[in-house]
């Protein structure tokens, strides 16, 4: 499975494209997150985003329900909806026509314009695509427990991020079921499909659908 940017990103689907310049890899932008949103968020045009609080711009035609917590540096791009009790740590890129659900947790990602993370969500130095989809309760696991820096597995190819700290990458339109869990350094493909309650190691192949670790299957 190809696991750079390309083949699972549409780069023109998000406000932080330029991020990911030079770059092989997608993880390889997360250490960049803060960084990139402080750069630009001052440069956003003021007549189309509010700037309520220190490194925090929100356009003015997103939602954000009053009950949300948001720490910067954060950007909340056009159309996007932050519903009850949603808790945005900072360093988080929420793109545009998103939906960040109900008690939902963001630290250090990049959502992709169309990603919907409706409820009980934690996504955590990770990285979903355009329209990617997160059912109820499914999460990012972003730090191994031996605290050992994280590796991609597809089959024998080993992949080393040289991260303590990553979650998972969604490629575009990944859909992935309720109450799944993402292992460190887990990678969707694009249209790929986890089914509900499940644990993912390593890699889905694009246009593939995850049942259980021995029964991932072509889509038909």
């Amino acid at each position: 499975m190809e696991k750079n940017i390309e083949s699972l990103l549409d780069l023109s689907k998000s406000i932080a494209a330029s991020l990911f310049d030079g770059l092989t890899y997608p993880w390889e932008a997360l250490d960049g997150i803060k960084d990139f949103i402080l750069k630009l968020g001052p440069t956003l045009p003021p007549e189309l985003y509010d700037h309520p609080a220190e490194d925090v711009w929100i356009a003015k035609d997103a939602q954000v329900y009053p009950t949300a917590w948001i720490t910067g540096p954060c950007i909340i791009d056009a159309g996007a909806e932050v519903r009850h009790c949603a808790f945005i740590r900072g360093s988080a890129v929420v793109g545009k026509g998103c939906v960040v659900g109900n008690s939902v947790e963001l630290k250090n990602v990049i959502l992709f314009d169309g990603v919907q993370v409706p409820h009980y969500n934690y996504v955590g130095d990770s990285i979903l695509g355009h329209k990617a989809h997160m059912g109820a309760g499914s999460v990012t696991s972003n730090v191994k427990s031996d605290r050992t820096l994280v590796v991609v597995k597809d089959g024998e190819e080993h992949i080393p991020t040289g991260r303590k700290k990553f979650g998972a990458i969604l490629g575009d339109f990944a859909e992935i079921g309720c109450n799944s869990v993402l292992n460190p350094g887990s990678i969707i493909g694009r249209h790929a499909s986890v089914y509900p309650v499940s644990g993912v190691r390593g890699t889905v192949a694009p246009n593939c659908i995850y049942k259980n670790a021995e029964t991932i299957v072509e889509r038909e």
